[in-house]
């Protein structure tokens, strides 16, 4: 086994998601899937996940809400930006381990949520979970005991101050150009933005600005007492690479999956694209008739063309028929809905009438096989055994009416002679 280095590194790594794209790492952090890819996840072990900020809906629902009470502004966002960010907090393994293990990650991870309050704004964090059900196989082989890896994931949306100024056309011409309002905008290429910072000899260079958050993180955890760690290795495409350096072997094989979920993910992207293409002119569609008509000078009155009142005619004796078919296929959701929570019902109870035997597989799979196959034996020469005795009944039945038929006490009643036929020729002659 490649042995694992003794330098503790802190690692702040940041990601970026669109609306689409976040559900996955949702599933993975709140743990809502039922199995995983990554094999060092033990689910009996979640219940020691750690929420500091926990999410009551999902992260679309809960980004939604914000956006419908005006928390947050999505002004000039384009509908594929990234409205999601999320920041992962990471220590070598071996650092809590030298520091108490559990306890020690809880106290170091919750002012790592802290310094991502400082941050993101204590408003914007969505969610932020301590996960401690991921075994770390390098060093349980190590140790002869289970060691886990921790670490913290925490959603937000990033947020910037957004200057809105009062336009040209204002009437008042001393508030042109001035501040209007602020407001909240989301906006990732904004919130991380390539600062200018000047080096040693005071050149001015662009800096990452995910560089300067780690250098922050590294910086606030040893002003708040956690020490024995040094700075992921600034410059590096794998700062994290000495957290994890003993599941190289895994990861190369989690590639092969990821290659086939990129495939998929195309696929989905693909089918995305052709609703674009044909829901696009729909859109123009309804564009050209908020344009129909014209206004007269005085009075409320529109005036059309005869081609523009025959289209809004052919429209809205289209529109009566759309809302009866759309009336009809809501119909046919609500007895689909009903038939899923049907089968959904049956099914649970199943499932809860069948866990026993479910745990009892995972426990000791060979004795259950073995166990069944007896019980099925069983059942199967019961069976025979029953048909033998049906059949050896329906003989013996058959051999009593027998003898009962050829019995020397049995009533014999000889056959009915037969008539003499008269000689018609004598009975001529005698006449």
């Amino acid at each position: 086994m490649r042995k694992i280095s003794k330098v503790n590194r802190s690692v702040a790594r940041n990601n970026s998601f669109q609306r689409g794209g976040v559900g996955i790492r949702e599933r993975h952090n709140e743990r809502k899937n039922e199995c995983y890819s990554n094999p060092d996840i033990e689910l009996d072990k979640s219940h020691l996940n750690v929420h500091f900020r926990k999410c009551d809906t999902t992260y679309e629902k809960a980004l939604s809400g914000m956006i419908e009470r005006g928390e947050v502004s999505t002004r000039g966002l384009k509908s594929d930006a990234k409205v999601f960010g999320e920041l992962v907090f990471d220590v070598n393994t071996d650092y809590f381990e030298q520091k108490g293990g559990y306890d020690y990650a809880k106290q170091f991870f919750e002012e790592a949520y802290h310094f991502a309050e400082k941050e993101i704004g204590s408003p914007y964090i969505l969610s932020a979970i301590m996960h401690a059900d991921e075994r770390n196989k390098g060093l349980s082989e190590q140790f002869g005991r289970d060691v886990y890896h921790y670490h913290l994931h925490v959603i937000y949306i990033p947020v910037v101050e957004k200057e809105v100024l009062w336009s040209k056309r204002c009437k008042d011409p001393e508030l042109r150009g001035t501040v209007k309002k602020v407001i909240n905008q989301i906006s990732n290429s904004k919130k991380w933005e390539y600062p200018l910072v000047k080096n040693e000899q005071g050149v001015e260079k662009r800096v990452s600005s995910y560089s300067i958050l780690q250098t922050r993180f590294f910086n606030h955890m040893k002003e708040a007492g956690f020490k024995d760690f040094e700075r992921g290795i600034e410059g590096s495409t794998a700062e994290n690479l000495s957290t994890t350096e003993y599941k190289n072997q895994q990861e190369q094989e989690r590639l092969k999956e990821t290659k086939y979920k990129v495939m998929e993910n195309e696929m989905w992207l693909d089918d995305i694209n052709d609703r674009i293409r044909k829901v696009q002119p729909v859109y123009e569609e309804i564009d050209s008739v908020d344009k129909v008509g014209k206004k007269k000078r005085f009075g409320n009155k529109i005036e059309l063309t005869t081609e523009e009142f025959d289209k809004l005619t052919n429209l809205a004796k289209f529109g009566i028929k759309a809302q009866a078919t759309i009336e009809n296929l809501n119909d046919r959701v609500r007895e689909l809905t009903n038939k899923y929570n049907t089968v959904k019902t049956a099914f649970d109870k199943l499932k809860e009438e069948t866990k026993q035997f479910v745990e009892a597989v995972k426990e000791a799979p060979e004795k259950v096989v073995n166990f069944i196959a007896d019980v099925i034996n069983k059942a199967r020469a019961a069976r025979e055994l029953a048909k033998e005795q049906e059949k050896l009944a329906i003989e013996r039945r058959r051999a009593e009416m027998k003898a009962r038929l050829e019995s020397p006490w049995t009533l014999k009643i000889p056959p009915k002679p037969k008539p003499k036929e008269r000689n018609r020729g004598y009975d001529r002659d005698s006449r």
